[in-house]
């Protein structure tokens, strides 16, 4: 159920304060919020003056009623990503915020470094098919990783199967996804452009290792699941004249399934639903091609539907049968053994389980539990070499154990240390399979893994120029507002002094059930390296402790997770791991609004902020693409009482004029179209009036970039760079000074 597995992964990813004067950084005011003249100063050693003006953002006479309470829009001309006054505003903005990066006297001297430990060869998981080995590498600077392939045999070379960096010339078109077909025979690829998250599907022949005519476009939310000489996959239809592919609203998914060699417009439509414009639509068959699988979701709750078609059943042709009926739950087909379906789930079991379900007597009472709900978190199940192969979270580190089909428990597997360990994927007839492990300072390693002796061999090691063994990480338990125990990693260089004086970089995310768990940034290494602390507390509304976590941290309940955030700042000031001056607050898209929330509730809780990709308009959110799709986890304002708490803590209506906020960098890019750039931009042009200190608010926006998925090397070395040297500076720091 493979190729299932992967169209589900695309919707889960659619779905990111003073005590030492000595070294305090100095700034002084001049025409509070739209010019700003500030230095910094280290062992009394000034660094240059900078003075920002800031671009005008001239308003519009826009108010909405929701519900009696007026709203004002000034800057809704920002929605409008296409107009000549949106991309000179734009334009003007990226020319103060590049033209203050440039002036920092190390940030070049960060982005050497950058390039210099980003150079090492970074493998993903192999995939076997058939007699061959598939999977991507990036010799270090490559603006996108390679596919190759290589006969299992020992010893044998890898061939370049498909280069990326030659999809375009600036290096900005992805490979988004790789789906075989069962014979081995075919290989149906997704590419997206500048980070969209529309997609076009091409198919190219591995016997003859040339590309089909094959050509399918608005895919979005989809995989390719193959069927005999085809596939089924997913799609919209192409927007109307007129209407933005990044910013227009989608409506009405649909299944197809497509025949190899036929033009896409002979595609034949499975299934629509032509009374529910919102929710995702999917298909997938199992890898014994006996069963279509429909998953369904309703853009209403946080859960799916499923229903099954026994292909081989001539009298079901056209006909779905309902397995699961409510939208309320979480369910994903693992894959089958007979004619018995394994269903993962959460209902009646928030740390989820595995059942088995016949399709022809599918009511509950005829459920049967392969694998029951456990203390640890339930985080996927492969079903491979005729075993089921288990990952659990325990404490947001991994924990593997392998049962045979009937769940039996066999062994566990034996990982390096305290990390994440993911793939484990592979076919049913499968003797090996491949996983990843990485912690925060051990580098992604790749291992080759036997079900039946239980052990693990290093397929790929990199090598990195850092050691791993200069760092210590920490999980630590603080207590967040409500007394509720909260975790956290903390990670830094041994011989680092508790004293209060630390940068610290506290990042988060808090939602849609994403767990964050250990995992090797090489961007994170150089400010490591510098003596900075990193601290990743696991918030509510996070996957972590299941679905009882995430829902503590969903809509009525969203502001537990700004709270526990908070308790994460004030628990590492408290415990002189730093201090106000010398915290950074960051998260990207779902994180990024706990970031602009954050600066708004508690603008003295920390010097820097990187609101990235943020979701910072709560009001309008969902009309944007499938911004739809996230009502389930913040509610939307076309409801009163959810209204009422969207806009309690929707980062863009809390600004307040006359506040100092911190040293704020914002960041996103033109080409995102699943948090359309419009949230950051009427927050940034806000935070820009409304600032009343003297500390800098800058946006910075990516061109021919998306919300962060495919972004090529060069633009990720490049926006590390400025994110460090942003925070070095207004920290008053300099890195590399001894």
């Amino acid at each position: 159920m493979r190729n299932f597995s992967l169209a589900l992964l695309a919707l889960t990813t659619l779905t990111a304060s003073c005590r030492s004067a000595a070294s305090e950084a100095e700034r002084e005011t001049s025409a509070a919020g739209t010019r700003s003249t500030f230095s910094a100063r280290r062992n009394g050693t000034d660094l240059p003056r900078f003075t920002v003006q800031y671009p005008q953002a001239h308003k519009v006479d826009v108010v909405d009623d929701y519900f009696g309470t007026p709203v004002a829009d000034p800057y809704r001309w920002l929605e409008d990503p296409d107009s000549p006054e949106t991309k000179a505003w734009v334009e003007a903005e990226n020319k103060v915020t590049f033209g203050y990066l440039e002036k920092i006297p190390f940030r070049n001297q960060i982005r050497d470094r950058l390039t210099k430990i980003w150079n090492y060869e970074r493998y993903s998981v192999p995939q076997q098919e058939g007699n061959q080995l598939y999977f991507s590498k990036n010799d270090g600077l490559q603006n996108q990783a390679v596919l190759y392939v290589q006969p299992t045999t020992e010893g044998a070379q890898p061939e370049v199967l498909l280069d990326p960096n030659k999809f375009s010339a600036d290096g900005t078109t992805a490979l988004a996804g790789t789906y075989f077909s069962n014979d081995h025979r075919y290989l149906a690829y997704a590419t997206s452009g500048g980070g969209s998250d529309w997609h076009q599907l091409k198919v190219l022949d591995l016997k003859t290792r040339q590309p089909l005519k094959d050509e399918l476009n608005w895919v979005k939310v989809s995989g390719a699941s193959w069927y005999k000489d085809g596939f089924f996959y997913s799609r919209y239809d192409a927007p109307k004249k007129g209407e933005h592919s990044l910013a227009g609203k989608n409506e009405f998914h649909k299944v197809y399934y497509h025949k190899l060699g036929t033009p896409q417009s002979a595609d034949k439509l499975v299934y629509e639903d032509k009374k529910m414009p919102l929710g995702f639509r999917m298909a997938g068959a199992t890898e014994d091609e006996r069963f279509l699988i429909l998953y369904l979701t309703d853009g209403k709750n946080d859960g799916n539907r499923l229903s099954v078609r026994d292909l081989t059943d001539p009298k079901q042709e056209g006909k779905f049968t309902s397995l699961i009926t409510s939208y309320a739950h979480n369910n994903s087909i693992v894959g089958n053994v007979g004619g018995q379906l394994l269903v993962m789930t959460n209902y009646k079991a928030p740390r989820y389980r595995l059942v088995a379900i016949d399709p022809k007597k599918p009511q509950e009472k005829n459920w049967k539990t392969i694998l029951p709900e456990s203390e640890n978190t339930l985080e996927g199940v492969s079903q491979v070499g005729g075993k089921l192969i288990a990952n659990y979270l325990k404490d947001a580190s991994s924990l593997v154990k392998v049962y045979d089909e009937k769940g039996k428990f066999l062994h566990d597997v034996a990982l390096p240390a305290i990390g994440t360990a993911a793939g484990f994927g592979g076919r049913h007839d499968a003797k090996t399979v491949y996983y990843a492990f990485t912690s925060f300072t051990y580098p992604t390693t790749i291992y080759k893994y036997d079900p039946a002796s239980n052990t693990s061999t290093v397929f790929r090691a990199p090598k990195v120029d850092v050691n791993p063994e200069d760092y210590i990480t920490n999980q630590v338990f603080f207590a967040s507002k409500d007394g509720t125990k909260i975790p956290m990693f903390i990670v830094r260089k041994k011989g680092v002094k508790l004293n209060g004086q630390n940068p610290t970089y506290l990042y988060a995310y808090g939602g849609f059930n994403v767990s964050l768990t250990p995992g090797f940034s090489v961007a994170r290494m150089l400010w490591l390296e510098n003596g900075g602390i990193l601290a990743i507390p696991n918030l509510r509304g996070g996957g972590e402790y299941g679905e009882e976590w995430h829902k503590a941290g969903m809509t009525p309940h969203k502001q537990n997770v700004f709270d526990d955030f908070i308790a994460a700042a004030e628990y590492l000031t408290v415990q002189e791991y730093t201090n106000p001056n010398r915290l950074a607050i960051a998260g990207g898209s779902n994180g990024g609004l706990l970031v602009g929330a954050i600066m708004t509730q508690r603008p003295d809780l920390a010097h820097v902020a990187f609101p990235a990709v943020g979701v910072m308009d709560m009001l309008r959110y969902q009309k944007f693409t499938i911004g739809w799709n996230w009502a389930p986890e913040y509610g939307t304002s076309d409801n009163y009482n959810q209204f009422q708490n969207l806009y309690r803590f929707s980062p863009l209506h809390n600004l307040k004029a006359g506040t100092t906020y911190p040293a704020t960098m914002i960041t996103t890019a033109d080409h995102d179209d699943r948090v359309v750039p419009a949230h950051s931009f009427k927050f940034a042009a806000t935070l820009q009036e409304k600032n009343a200190g003297p500390y800098p608010q800058l946006i910075r926006v990516d061109v021919n970039a998306g919300h962060g998925a495919g972004k090529s090397t060069a633009l990720q070395i490049q926006e590390w760079a400025d994110v460090w040297a942003f925070a070095y500076y207004n920290m008053g720091l300099t890195p590399y000074e001894k």
